[in-house]
């Protein structure tokens, strides 16, 4: 038996992208509704591949589920409008709305550019304030669309996050500073 033969290259897409989402320092549910690998599986290759590598520690409890971390303040728009600006480059989030976006939106392709988009962000923001969990929980509001959803900054046309709610004109962090001119 080959481990390259066809049949086992999906299992072996799974659990890379396992890996990936756990050096990212993804919780075990949001792995598993990525991968469909179980929970045990799971914690096996974290213990196999990840704490003996040194990795980082396994976060606990619930994800993140709350859109206003993404508007507060100047800084934090900045780097989610960022980090949006990737996931729609690579077609991460879907160009309509999604209703049931927490169980229609997790497949193989979809993590692995989500991985790609967070990947570009840290290379750009190494010391960004938004998670891994806090970018997948990102790309499901966005695919919901009920809360935050894509628009433009009012100056310069760039991609911005904007919160449904208000009623301001939405500026990026470059022009509402004005360190950006047209």
């Amino acid at each position: 038996m080959r481990i390259s033969d066809d049949r086992y290259s999906r299992d072996r897409l799974r659990l890379d992208l396992a890996l990936r989402f756990l050096n990212h320092g993804a919780r075990t549910h949001t792995i598993r509704a990525w991968t469909m690998l179980s929970d045990d599986r799971i914690r096996k290759l974290y213990g196999s591949y990840v704490r003996a590598a040194d990795g980082p520690p396994r976060h606990r409890g619930k994800s993140p589920q709350q859109v206003s971390f993404f508007m507060r303040g100047a800084h934090a728009q900045h780097e989610t409008g960022i980090l949006a600006s990737f996931f729609s480059l690579l077609g991460v989030v879907p160009t309509t709305r999604v209703a049931d976006a927490v169980h229609t939106l997790p497949s193989l392709a979809r993590g692995e550019r989500i991985c790609q988009a967070f990947e570009l962000f840290t290379a750009i923001f190494p010391a960004a304030r938004i998670s891994f969990e806090h970018a997948i929980f990102l790309v499901t509001a966005l695919a919901r669309g009920n809360e935050i959803h894509y628009g433009r900054c009012t100056d310069c046309t760039a991609l911005v996050v904007v919160d449904r709610l208000t009623l301001q004109e939405t500026r990026c962090l470059l022009c509402a500073r004005g360190l950006f001119t047209c």
